[in-house]
């Protein structure tokens, strides 16, 4: 049986005219992930997004569909649904399951947005739903049960399916070990795993990420004095905290280059990662035109190929957050007591996240300057990911998918973000395979001020997950 494509656009471009409102009504929610709000619980506010989320979901017209809310003690809660296959009798079961995830957390609210706009504040300009989470990754359940319901109406097939959507991930997933183990069976062993939470460098087709850079996260402290002085009586005399954090910040970072000094941090880049991104810059030319540079402003190279490994297969410290810093309007002739910079390293998709923050807590540590006090706290790390070879029947898949959804053939790439969740599952489940995509392309701006959902590119990339499903089902 051949799926029906008209029944297929027909089931998802009605069915996206529907999760519009239901978005706009979760972009409102400030449900922001745990590690930015400690207070989540009392607030309500991620059970509130829970709530909304499952009830759209339960609402679906799929035969044998399931909706469960799961909250162990101390954690976030899930949404847990499945799916049994369409055809009882072909034997699709726990070990050919499609799992298929998504997160509901949000990152802060970042400064900056433009007028009119605001994290809470939904806005839809054109095809553009403005607001936090919407992209980042909101969208991701109402997708994933579109394409389902769409396989359905297209006559289609599809094995037994899961969905997961957890509401830790901008946490670094702190809490879903615990799920992954408490629902073991009900998750099973998935012959495939679809995540929509990535991101792809153009709107014109479907874009498939082949690594995801693993993360450490953690707060370097310096403490020179135990209380402030005047800067005209002390400076020379006492150093000052930044200057001494400065000093440990070269010995991880070479301040000209940006390279990551550490050899924990780096990795030798795969044969095949390099053709990737060679193939990518070919067709696609630079990519780092499309950050809102000042004027006179440019990336760290002009190169095609080496922007594209740059935020994917090489390693990076930003310094994300401080404290002690006074803002300039109220920063007195003081030589401050100490210096707290929250640092942000991205790190390679086959990085050791243990060793790196070790090697990392050693440099920044040891034989400190003038005897400061110092401490590197390690907050989270995160693993990297990288794909397994792709299935021919996955390679067809998605080309067919992309053709069918978009007008153009798939194309592959390295995303410099992370996932926490894929890590996971690579080492649990090394026999999958995987499709990770997502909608956060140019300038959505994922995080930071003004993000948007595309919302094109969202109901083509559930059209396109349809297809996958089908070909999954009758890959023999």
């Amino acid at each position: 049986m051949t799926i029906d494509h008209t029944a297929l656009h027909d089931t998802c471009s009605e069915a996206w005219e529907g999760i519009v409102p239901v978005l706009h009504d979760y972009i409102a929610i400030p449900n922001v992930s745990p590690d930015f709000d400690a207070d989540w619980r009392e607030h309500g506010h991620m059970a509130e997004a829970v709530d909304l989320i499952a009830g759209w979901c339960r609402n679906r017209a799929i035969p044998g569909l399931s909706v469960e809310v799961h909250e162990l003690t101390g954690r976030t809660p899930i949404i847990l649904m499945e799916i049994p296959a369409t055809d009882p009798d072909a034997g699709s079961g726990p070990d050919d399951t499609v799992l298929l995830y998504g997160h509901l957390d949000k990152q802060p609210e970042m400064e900056g947005w433009r007028d009119g706009l605001g994290p809470w504040t939904p806005v839809l300009e054109g095809d553009r739903l403005y607001g936090r989470g919407g992209a980042d990754d909101g969208y991701a359940a109402f997708a994933s049960l579109t394409a389902i319901e769409a396989v359905h109406a297209a006559g289609g097939d599809h094995t037994r399916c899961v969905v997961l959507i957890e509401a830790s991930e901008e946490s670094n997933s702190s809490d879903l070990p615990a799920y992954v183990e408490s629902f073991a069976n009900r998750i099973g062993t998935p012959s495939l795993v679809v995540c929509l939470d990535s991101g792809c460098i153009d709107y014109d087709r479907m874009w498939v990420t082949t690594s995801l850079r693993g993360l450490i996260e953690g707060v370097l402290t310096v403490d020179i004095v135990t209380e402030g002085l005047h800067s005209g009586d002390a400076s020379g005399m006492v150093p000052s905290s930044f200057r001494i954090a400065r000093q440990l910040l070269d010995r991880i970072e070479d301040p000209a280059t940006g390279d990551v000094l550490l050899s924990e941090c780096n990795v030798d880049i795969p044969e095949g990662r390099l053709a990737e991104a060679a193939a990518t810059a070919s067709e696609i030319g630079v990519i780092a035109d499309r950050y809102p540079f000042v004027d006179g402003a440019g990336p760290t190279t002009d190169d095609p190929i080496g922007q594209l490994l740059a935020r994917t297969w090489r390693p990076t410290v930003s310094v994300v957050g401080a404290d002690g810093l006074p803002p300039t309007s109220r920063a007195g002739n003081v030589l401050r007591p100490g210096t707290a910079l929250k640092l942000s390293i991205r790190l390679p998709p086959t990085a050791d996240p243990g060793r790196a923050g070790e090697a990392l807590r050693h440099a920044l540590t040891t034989d400190v300057p003038y005897g400061a006090r110092v401490s590197f706290d390690v907050a989270d790390g995160a693993p990297g990911w990288n794909a397994p070879p792709t299935a021919p029947w996955l390679e067809s898949a998605m080309a067919t998918a992309s053709e069918a959804a978009f007008g153009r053939p798939a194309r592959a790439f390295g995303e410099g973000g992370t996932i926490p969740f894929m890590g996971m599952l690579g080492e649990r489940f090394p026999d999958a395979q995987f499709m990770i995509t997502g909608v956060l392309g140019p300038d959505a701006n994922a995080h930071g001020p003004n993000e948007y959902l595309h919302l094109p590119t969202a109901r083509r990339l559930s059209m396109a997950v349809a297809h996958v499903l089908d070909a999954h089902a009758r890959r023999g």
